[in-house]
């Protein structure tokens, strides 16, 4: 148990944040994993626009200190990648099986 008056009121705003910040990180695996769906579905349209959606999610809680900048960087990083690569792949013809 924590003496100092700080140490105290410290640990009552971290038990008071923590469900707060761990709503928000459920929340971006979830609409990441929309967006993983997305692309396996080649709904590249809707995915461009969760993606948008998403991104700045990841930048909001960057900047709130829920995630580090770079964990949302790179996360923001492979979707981008993810979906130009299915953008730029020649689509598949059904006719030569």
């Amino acid at each position: 148990m924590p003496i100092k008056h700080a140490a105290v009121k410290q640990l009552r705003k971290d038990r008071r944040r923590q469900p707060r910040n761990q709503a928000i990180r459920s929340e971006l695996k979830t609409l990441t994993k929309q967006f993983l769906a997305l692309l396996q579905e080649q709904r590249l349209e809707d995915a461009g626009r969760l993606l948008r959606v998403v991104a700045k999610k990841f930048d909001r809680a960057a900047s709130r200190h829920i995630i580090h900048p770079n964990t949302a960087a790179r996360y923001k990083s492979a979707m981008m990648r993810r979906i130009h690569r299915r953008a730029a792949a020649p689509e598949p013809n059904p006719s030569t099986g």
